[in-house]
């Protein structure tokens, strides 16, 4: 192939590979691959999408010739569209008028309805596909053998680009755990409240060693059982969990001994206590270590595995220099004063309760439309949320809150309380993202303003349906979606925003640097909120 292609195009090529060979940033190294692939075939379009980690979405990352304000938002499944079925054949696709195929599927809000011509191929690397690419041309266009095999040699060449990148960034991630693990004695020494540096102590653990869950076990005051008193990575609530007696359980007998133990299958331990948490919480392997001071043991340490795993003598150690730290900050804790205490828990009843009067001002404004009992209901709801937000975000201990996972578990809480007779499914799915605890709480309130918004307006009291929240980003920004099925939105003359369409649009502009967007479908109603990546509150 190389004898007959001109010179311009070697150079193209190969300013192709040295971008994909030279970029660590995948945002940035997808957008040279649109950018280089499309000139080099003289396509008017060259899009790539990403598969999500769930394996079956396709998400729009880059494109020369789509609309940017879908990017990180668009999506297709695998097996949809033209460019999807290239996965799912795992072959080139390629049709001569694309929306004339039965394969065609529109992407909504890309602009892409002046294109005819679309070849498209999937992305893979070491066997297992990561992608897909796709150009178009405005002009009817038979993309020969060349040009396919052009496509696919930039197809080869940047599916393991994207696999590098992506691991690149998760050795980053890896090192700011570790680095968070390195840094989590001086923590230990700041004036935190005890729950919340257990839970740091937990979470840097779960992340330092890659195990599924690290509880804290602490003798109670009779010195017969051992009581959790923070759980990692669990939705189990380790506050209601009964005491675990000293007599007849693997952390007991680290109490009694003293002595590191391992159990290499909870499931075949007969002296593992809750037999069913350990199934709900998917636990494998565990290795205890106890916490003591001064050999006075004040409690034990354990870390438990979602599969089979055998812990090295590297990693018991690192465990037991783990609970020696968190020993002995438990004993300075309890040694301090309880002025820090009194302060934090001032500051965090003073914050919330002048939210609570913030949103009760707001109310003010329709009180006189809605009745006693209305007024009271949206404002316990209310009020119920921010708890909700507040308790979820103590549990994690970190600066960085994981949106997906609070997300996921908000949505469970608010699909129990929709109508039983009218049920209505809330799903949360694409990229997981961190943001900073101060805005991920003003997104998690905007996030749930609008399903309750949905739930309300959009369904009513005698109607159900499906509620979808989906993350996503672009180069600039992160982007999150609520997408319902039901009534839709009014006409435009008639649209209104109510007060909680009004809070989640403050809170998207005023805390989050952002914007919140409405978009009338076919069939419901799409709400998007864009907020900068760079969000540093």
């Amino acid at each position: 192939m190389a004898n007959t292609l001109p010179h311009s195009m070697l150079q193209t090529l190969h300013e192709i590979v040295q971008a994909i060979n030279t970029s660590v940033d995948l945002d940035e190294m997808l957008t040279a691959v649109v950018k280089k692939t499309g000139a080099a075939l003289g396509a008017d379009s060259c899009s790539l999408y990403l598969l999500d980690p769930d394996g079956v979405t396709l998400r729009l990352s880059a494109s020369t010739g789509l609309a940017t304000t879908v990017f990180g938002s668009a999506t297709l499944r695998v097996g949809e569209g033209l460019t999807g079925t290239a996965v799912s054949r795992n072959a080139p696709v390629f049709a001569a008028d694309a929306q004339a195929s039965p394969l065609f599927v529109h992407v909504p809000g890309a602009k892409e309805l002046g294109f005819q011509s679309l070849l498209a191929i999937p992305l893979h690397s070491g066997g297992k596909p990561v992608g897909a690419l796709n150009v178009q041309t405005i002009q009817p266009r038979k993309f020969d053998a060349q040009d396919t095999a052009i496509l696919e040699l930039v197809g080869d060449l940047a599916g393991g680009a994207i696999d590098k990148v992506q691991l690149v960034e998760n050795q980053q991630k890896r090192l700011e755990e570790l680095q968070t693990v390195a840094q989590l004695s001086e923590a230990m020494t700041s004036p935190l409240y005890l729950d919340e540096m257990l839970n740091l102590v937990t979470e840097s653990i779960t992340r330092a060693m890659d195990v599924g869950v690290c509880s804290i076990f602490l003798l109670n005051d009779d010195k017969n059982g051992l009581d959790v008193h923070s759980t990692s990575r669990t939705t189990l609530n380790y506050h209601n969990m009964p005491t675990v007696p000293i007599d007849g359980s693997v952390v007991g007998s680290v109490a009694v001994t003293g002595q590191a133990r391992y159990v290499a299958n909870v499931a075949h331990e007969p002296d593992f206590y809750n037999q069913q948490m350990a199934k709900q919480a998917g636990i494998f392997s565990m290795q205890a270590v106890p916490l003591s001071v001064r050999d006075q043991l004040i409690g034990v340490l354990s870390v438990y595995t979602a599969r089979p795993h055998v812990f090295t003598d590297k990693e018991v150690s690192l465990l037991n220099t783990m609970a020696n730290q968190t020993a002995l900050t438990l004993e300075n804790s309890r040694l301090a004063t309880n002025a820090a205490v009194v302060r934090e828990m001032h500051h965090r009843i003073k914050n919330n309760l002048q939210s609570v009067a913030m949103l009760m001002r707001l109310q003010l404004r329709e009180a006189d439309k809605l009745s006693t009992a209305e007024v009271l209901r949206v404002n316990i709801d209310r009020i119920h949320s921010i708890a909700a937000v507040h308790e979820v975000l103590s549990e994690k201990g970190f600066r960085l809150v994981g949106i997906k996972d609070v997300l996921q578990r908000i949505v469970r809480s608010t699909s129990q309380m929709t109508n039983p007779n009218h049920p209505i499914e809330i799903s949360v799915g694409g990229v997981p993202f961190e943001l900073p605890s101060r805005a991920a709480t003003s997104l998690v309130l905007v996030v749930n303003e609008l399903v309750q918004n949905s739930i309300e307006h959009g369904f009513g009291a005698t109607q159900g349906g499906t509620i979808r929240i989906s993350l996503g980003r672009s180069s600039d920004d992160f982007i999150i979606q609520v997408i319902d099925d039901g009534q839709g939105l009014p006409p435009e003359a008639e649209f209104k925003p109510n007060l909680g369409l009004q809070i989640a649009d403050s809170l998207c502009v005023e805390d989050l640097l952002g914007t919140l967007t409405f978009k009338r479908l076919p069939l419901g109603t799409e709400a998007t909120v864009r907020i900068p990546k760079d969000l540093k509150n």
